[in-house]
């Protein structure tokens, strides 16, 4: 899958007709990095792969999708696909991957004590989230409000700025997130 996603992000530039200086300059990735990342020398992180979702117009969700191959109605447990980036303690699993015709998509996401992920602004602005806390605690910040959930918890909202995702408890938070694509 890392391969098909550096494959995929360097069809993206190419399709805009942008160099990797102008990539840099849209995302504030160096070009370096970009390069590396397009060449699959580096898997990126979910803060490098936000910014790019954010330059893209596209949730990471979606992007993910499009280096998978064409999920079935029922999406086994087994086939559900699983991102993990070691740096920030994040862990994300594909449970109703985005698929053609359909608007929504779930995914279970799990962080680790202390991680602590920013995005500086949604994939796609006024995007709808639900957020449903399974396990632990897990704060977030959404348009510039700070919400703790605990289990059993459930934050909605369109997301229209910079967001964050922290895990303030001495056990890891578990969290199903509910996208509809607009």
């Amino acid at each position: 899958m890392d391969a098909r996603l550096a494959d995929r992000l360097a069809e993206l530039r190419v399709e805009r007709g942008w160099p990797l200086e102008e990539l840099a300059h849209r995302s504030g990735i160096s070009r370096s990095t970009l390069s590396r990342l397009e060449r699959g020398e580096i898997s990126p992180t979910a803060a490098l792969l936000g910014k790019l979702c954010e330059v893209y117009g596209r949730t990471m969700s979606r992007l993910l999708a499009e280096v998978e191959e064409e999920p079935p109605q029922v999406v086994t447990a087994g086939a559900q696909p699983v991102w993990r980036d070691e740096e920030s303690g994040f862990v994300r699993r594909s449970l109703s991957p985005p698929h053609p015709g359909l608007r929504g998509e779930v995914v279970e996401a799990t962080l680790r004590p202390g991680a602590d992920i920013s995005y500086d602004a949604p994939p796609v602005p006024g995007l709808e989230q639900h957020i449903w806390a399974l396990e632990g605690a897990v704060e977030i910040t959404a348009n510039g409000r700070t919400h703790l959930l605990e289990a059993g918890d459930c934050l909605r909202f369109r997301l229209w700025g910079a967001s964050r995702f922290r895990c303030p408890g001495p056990v890891q938070a578990r969290y199903a997130i509910f996208v509809v694509l607009p």
